[in-house]
């Protein structure tokens, strides 16, 4: 099945919910920083969650707890670039246990990932999304009671579709 993400809903299944990308729209060529949401289709990868806040009844792909020394690498001149790492760390990197709860439930989105190429984007995830979904740095976001509804659905065979 075919998650597909077209300007600011997310069509899954019987589902058509409300979403948000990146403040600078959707992009076939993303660099990094830029702000943009890469075009494309793409495999999932693991799905990350706050065991603290979040409840998962039924999932079908691969799953982690976050941790408080997890992050997310964004620096281009580190070899683990667009990685999960272990904080602290020494390079530019993203937390991935906040404060605010964005990324209390969210799963990889595998752009730039075999072969990982420097400067063309890092941490795309489908999260939950902020206040009014506000736009993301690139991710796409939805309301954590329509990422909740579609998780059952998701297989280690779903791909994601951005266009």
């Amino acid at each position: 099945m075919l998650i597909k993400i077209k300007k600011n809903f997310l069509y899954y299944r019987n589902y058509k919910l409300k979403c948000s990308v990146g403040k600078s729209g959707i992009k076939k060529n993303k660099i990094e920083g830029d702000l943009s949401t890469p075009k494309g289709i793409f495999e999932l990868g693991t799905l990350y969650y706050r065991k603290d806040r979040i409840t998962l009844k039924n999932c079908k792909i691969k799953k982690k707890i976050i941790k408080k020394e997890m992050g997310w690498c964004d620096d281009i001149k580190n070899k683990h670039y667009n990685r999960e790492i272990k904080l602290p760390f020494n390079f530019s990197s993203e937390k991935l246990y906040r404060k605010n709860k964005i990324y209390d439930i969210f799963i990889n989105i595998k752009h730039n990932y075999n072969p990982v190429i420097k400067k063309k984007g890092s941490a795309i995830f489908l999260h939950i999304c902020g206040p009014n979904y506000k736009k993301t740095k690139g991710c796409v976001a939805l309301q954590k009671k329509d990422f909740l509804k579609i998780i059952p659905l998701i297989t280690k065979r779903t791909k994601i579709l951005i266009r």
